[in-house]
């Protein structure tokens, strides 16, 4: 009852409540209520006796069987900030999570709180030994483009998508100055895919173009055998234009 009643917007055992006793007819077609819908006091009471680690451990594993079952393909790993809950008066830091994302689906198969002294590249092979990933396509941005992630992700027996950027400069050199030229020479004699997508909304017109190919057409790349998996290299350009 907690579950399906957070999932519908509910953020305290009032709620909770609330939402069982609105839902009652339903529930008990699935739920044995013999003595009704519990007190908020009652259901705050079964929490507080709950092993948190326990309890998340089991969540991850329903949460497992549902990814199973819908088949979640893309599976994008983010981090973000909560609101509101940094506090400078107790010295209490922003929370940072990481949370991964069943795109397709709009669930979210897991998340973990970022320790206060750490950050998301030592978080993020954490949250993957979590999940049964095997078969799915991991996107991250450019925080997770570490070769021990990939490296990861792909003994997982799944595949990955990473953001290059300036953290990994050598390779990230070395791919603009390819892309340059062979967009200098509009890739000719090169074997690549293409696609463009253009999109109207909110007062602007975004036009983003995509280039892919396979790793063998860069050559040798820094450290390129150190990237376990790597099969392609891509390039996005956004154009945006403003109406007025």
């Amino acid at each position: 009852m907690a579950i399906l009643a957070v999932i519908s917007g509910a953020n305290s055992w009032v709620a909770i409540e609330t939402y069982a006793q609105a839902k009652r007819e339903w529930l008990e077609t699935f739920l044995v209520l013999p003595n009704g819908i519990p007190s908020h006091d009652t259901i705050a009471r079964v929490f507080a006796r709950l092993n948190p680690q326990a309890f998340e451990q089991c969540f991850h594993r329903w949460v497992e069987s549902i990814t199973e079952a819908i088949g979640a393909q893309v599976i994008p790993i983010d981090g973000k900030t909560a609101r509101q809950s940094f506090d400078r008066n107790s010295g209490q830091k922003a929370i940072h999570v990481i949370s991964a994302w069943a795109s397709e689906h709009r669930l979210v198969l897991g998340q973990l709180k970022v320790d206060s002294k750490s950050n998301e590249i030592t978080a993020i092979p954490k949250l993957l030994e979590l999940l049964d990933i095997a078969g799915c396509i991991i996107t991250i941005d450019a925080m997770g483009c570490q070769k021990e992630i990939a490296a990861q992700i792909i003994v997982k027996k799944a595949d990955y998508v990473l953001t290059l950027k300036g953290n990994q400069s050598k390779l990230e050199n070395a791919v603009n100055s390819w892309f340059e030229k062979a967009q200098s020479n509009n890739f000719e004699g090169v074997d690549h895919s293409y696609h463009h997508t253009t999109e109207s909304a909110h007062g602007r017109i975004e036009i983003r173009k995509y280039w892919s190919v396979p790793v063998e057409q860069l050559g040798s790349l820094p450290n390129q055998e150190k990237w376990l998996g790597l099969r392609s290299v891509g390039m996005v350009m956004c154009e945006r234009r403003q109406w007025t």
